[in-house]
């Protein structure tokens, strides 16, 4: 029996030799005195070695101990270096596959069948797995999440009332470790299996809600009233013009628009139901036609109008508010909705069920409505999409929903809402029966006879009766003071290109905006300003002649006198000067009697103003530039009346 002080004074002896404990124990001394612990066993019949460790990192206590848990799994039908070589490779793997590293993998399997961009993709299961599962899972491996762990996530879900949230979690965690437990090697459990048994149960469905056709009125007028973005409403309105997805919207691209043909043509890769058609039907992306939308003339007017307004650094059609590159925010409609008074009344998606809604009450045949919204036809056994069908009998469709959506607007709710009924060419008569005339058309056009079901036709919207969608009409337009206006217009004036910052007057005077300001304060330079937008200086002053004048305006006019009234008196016309302004009128001959038109003019102010002291350091400083300047060379002349 081996004991620690054998083991200490073991040396080498330029042979490697064994020393034995009992029990297969053995310490080994290598040629050039290394000591290793060594087991030795039997299996299958044949003699067998491990090495449990180097003496003395291991101690013989330790090595005993080792050797036990080997004799163990001997005794157990379990080969030692097997189950060591299990173990090593068990570390490896953990090592290799955390939580992080398999849903990395996950995830790129789900590339091919998800795309960028989408609800329910990619881009939604890495922002709800960043900000509710790796907090308590990713330093973890694949082999150490439990079903308790899962749990806890999910029930963190569910106590903020995320129930929706929860229930794709749980499914995606059950897809994640359904790929693990194929791929992952000694993966033996899945934690992810019957969390649906403990799950909050969803409430009931709240489908999205919609407008009937009496509720459009104040709907149409409540929305051209948006304060909001220009484009956010010009979104909402093309929505109710075409019917297309929100997500179809906010993907819209200009080359997706045919504005020859009055074609919004939306590519298959756009298509909400793409997925089904490519996957579960087996197509080919290339095998579907694109969705095809017939623009009605409100529509061409609105996509005109953002293509006007395109910037280079533009991809989409309505663009995101942050960052231009971007599309706008998928949750851009539904919040204007709400900032209008419409919250759990009208959603994005809703704008579709209202056109659905409306149009088959109209009496618009179903085909033609399912097909502008893309819908499957559920009469056909095999439910194909009909997204690129009966596009000239939609185009007929949308132009009179657009045209009733403008009497919707002006309050015309009888012509409006009035139902049709419909003719179509080359459907079989019954013997006998009397069918109205049909009008003669192109060899290709569509034949529609609208009626209503009693007599005449209604009173379709003339071009007259057309709302523009980007020009506000007037009952919209909003009701501003005299204050108000008044201030518009000064604001316009002051904005005007001949008066500039004082930045860009000192560039062009070829002077420092320092002099410049000095120049203002000094009573030597006319400026105006406009409450805390800064000062503008009139460019007209870089002519000697004039700056002759206004400075001598500035002299004679008492201080407190508005700066506002001086301009105004020097661009006011004055019968004295043949009804020419005072800035204009003005010669070397004529000097004397402009000043005094344009100081007449000046009203006085109310109370008089003691003259302004500067302060000294003020003083000191416009002398030194002004003998520095006269130093530099000459200045502008100024000239006495």
């Amino acid at each position: 029996m081996l004991t620690d002080m054998t083991a200490r004074q073991a040396k080498a002896t330029g042979k490697p030799y064994t020393i034995a404990d009992f029990d297969g124990l053995y310490l080994h001394i290598s040629a050039v005195g290394g000591r290793a612990w060594h087991f030795r066993y039997t299996w299958m019949g044949q003699r067998a070695r491990i090495s449990l460790g180097s003496y003395p990192e291991l101690s013989l206590r330790e090595a005993r101990e080792l050797r036990d848990e080997a004799r163990s799994l001997v005794a157990r039908g379990i080969n030692p270096r097997t189950d060591r070589k299990q173990k090593r490779q068990a570390i490896r793997l953990a090592g290799e596959n955390t939580f992080m590293a398999v849903y990395e993998k996950w995830m790129e399997h789900r590339q091919l069948t998800l795309e960028e961009g989408r609800q329910s993709s990619l881009e939604q299961i890495r922002r709800v797995f960043k900000k509710d599962v790796f907090p308590s899972l990713k330093r973890l491996t694949i082999y150490e999440v439990t079903r308790p762990h899962l749990l806890e996530v999910v029930g963190r879900i569910e106590k903020r009332n995320s129930l929706s949230v929860a229930e794709k979690v749980r499914t995606w965690l059950k897809q994640l470790f359904d790929y693990a437990m194929v791929v992952i090697p000694t993966m033996e459990t899945h934690p992810a299996i019957d969390l649906h048994v403990v799950a909050v149960p969803l409430p009931p469905v709240d489908h999205n809600p919609f407008l009937r056709m009496a509720e459009l009125p104040e709907f149409l007028q409540t929305l051209r009233k948006y304060r909001g973005m220009l484009k956010t409403q010009l979104a909402v309105r093309l929505l109710l013009l075409t019917g297309v997805r929100t997500g179809e919207l906010r993907l819209a691209t200009p080359d997706q628009f045919d504005l020859d043909r009055r074609l919004w043509i939306i590519p298959v890769m756009s298509l909400k139901q793409r997925k089904m058609l490519t996957r579960k039907k087996r197509k080919r992306p290339t095998d579907i036609p694109p969705y095809i939308v017939p623009l009605s003339v409100q529509a061409m007017e609105i996509v005109r109008h953002m293509l006007d307004d395109f910037k280079p650094a533009q991809k989409y059609l309505f663009a995101g508010v942050k960052r231009i590159s971007d599309r706008m925010s998928e949750n851009t409609v539904n919040a204007a909705l709400k900032r209008i008074g419409y919250e759990d009344r009208l959603t994005g998606h809703g704008i579709r069920a209202t056109i659905s809604t409306a149009l088959n009450e109209l009496g618009y045949p179903k085909v033609w409505v399912d097909a502008q919204l893309s819908h499957a036809d559920p009469n056909r056994i095999s439910a194909t999409y009909n997204h690129a069908e009966y596009v000239e009998q939609r185009r007929v469709m949308m132009q009179d929903w657009a045209d009733r959506l403008d009497l919707f607007e002006q309050n015309q709710v009888q012509v409006a809402s009035m139902h049709l009924t419909i003719h179509l060419q080359g459907l079989p008569t019954i013997a006998g029966q009397q069918t109205t005339p049909l009008p003669t058309h192109g060899q290709h056009a569509p034949i529609l006879l609208v009626a209503p079901t009693e007599q005449g036709m209604p009173t379709v919207a003339p071009a007259t009766q057309r709302l523009s969608a980007v020009e506000m009409p007037e009952y919209a337009q909003p009701r501003l003071s005299d204050l108000q206006r008044e201030r518009l217009k000064l604001l316009e004036i002051f904005e005007g290109p001949d008066n500039l910052v004082v930045a860009d007057y000192a560039k062009l005077a070829g002077k420092s905006r320092r002099w410049i300001t000095y120049e203002i304060q000094a009573g030597n330079l006319l400026s105006i300003q406009l409450g805390n937008k800064g000062q503008r200086v009139p460019v007209w002053q870089l002519d000697p002649l004039k700056r002759q004048l206004v400075q001598a305006v500035l002299r004679q006019t008492p201080r407190g006198v508005d700066t506002w009234d001086i301009y105004r008196a020097l661009l006011r016309p004055h019968d004295a000067l043949g009804n020419q302004p005072p800035i204009e009128a003005v010669t070397p001959e004529n000097m004397r009697v402009v000043v005094r038109v344009v100081v007449e003019q000046c009203p006085q102010p109310d109370e008089p103003h003691a003259p302004t002291h500067y302060p000294i350091e003020v003083r000191q400083s416009v002398q030194r530039l002004v003998e520095s300047a006269i130093a530099a060379g000459p200045a502008v002349p100024m000239v006495d009346d």
